[in-house]
């Protein structure tokens, strides 16, 4: 009797193994640990305080890259070179590099759907843009430079 109640204790709770002839229930396999995480990329610095200006200055040799090279300015080579310079020189991140580039490629992409010659008003427009230019230039070198 004390046997019978033991077995039937122990079927209760669960802890009796299996009758003869039972297979074992299948167990789990052991859980899978997901992957590590990757490290999260350095978050982007926060914009400089002059970079609306660089922005500026960027579209404008986008622009003036355009239209010198319309109307064969001696110097039409040389703004994509500046541009490339001005993002080595400020563009210390990802981010502010894209900035940038985006920056002179929409003054590029502006002037092109209005200019496709050299005008009268293209010539008028790049005077205006290089006068622009020169006061930013000066504004960032007087306020931000060393």
């Amino acid at each position: 009797m004390k046997r019978a109640l033991a077995a039937s204790l122990a079927i209760g709770l669960g802890l009796a193994g299996p009758a003869a002839g039972q297979q074992q229930p299948a167990q789990r396999p052991p859980a899978q640990r997901p992957p590590p995480a990757q490290p999260a990329p350095a978050p982007e610095p926060p914009p400089t305080a002059y970079e609306p200006d660089l922005l500026r200055l960027a579209e404008t040799i986008g622009s003036l890259a355009l239209l010198r090279q319309l109307c064969s300015g001696p110097e039409a080579s040389q703004w994509r070179q500046r541009m490339s310079e001005l993002i080595d020189a400020e563009g210390t991140s990802p981010g502010a590099r894209e900035r940038l580039a985006g920056a002179y490629n929409r003054g590029y992409r502006g002037f092109a759907l209005t200019y496709r010659a050299c005008t009268p008003s293209a010539r008028e427009a790049a005077a205006r843009l290089s006068e622009d230019g020169e006061k930013l230039s000066r504004r960032l070198a007087g306020r931000f430079g060393g």
